[in-house]
């Protein structure tokens, strides 16, 4: 089983999604992890919302900081559109970077928008994944 570890700033929105995502369509091929950078106290109520809207409940979770074992762990590492200054991720490797917006200021329509351009995009990523083998 292939592990995925996504990263943002506050681990509160699009790394939580993504996360969350992976590990309910991965179908045994791919688990998922997240953390942050600077992670945040919970996570955001609109990305909570959109989730519950597809039957995954984050309202438990709760941000976590990056550490090497995780990224160490990792069969890729996928940022989720953080840049250098806003997510100071330099200390650890990357595979890839998911251009998103941030759920911090968006509408919960917005955020809706953000949540199903993840779910596409994870369910291209459990693609590569099982065509690997």
């Amino acid at each position: 089983m292939y592990k995925v570890l996504f990263v943002c700033v506050h681990n509160s929105g699009r790394s939580q999604m993504a996360c969350a995502l992976t590990n309910s369509l991965g179908g045994g091929i791919i688990t998922a992890k997240c953390s942050g950078t600077m992670p945040g106290d919970s996570i955001n109520p609109r990305v909570v919302i959109v989730m519950n809207e597809i039957g995954l409940d984050l309202a438990a979770n709760i941000p976590e900081v990056i550490t090497q074992s995780q990224v160490d762990e990792a069969d890729a590492v996928i940022t989720m559109g953080c840049n250098v200054d806003e997510c100071p991720i330099n200390n650890f490797r990357v595979d890839a970077d998911w251009q998103l917006d941030d759920p911090h200021l968006l509408s919960t329509d917005e955020v809706r928008r953000v949540r199903d351009e993840i779910r596409s995009k994870v369910v291209t990523l459990i693609q590569s994944f099982a065509e690997r083998g």
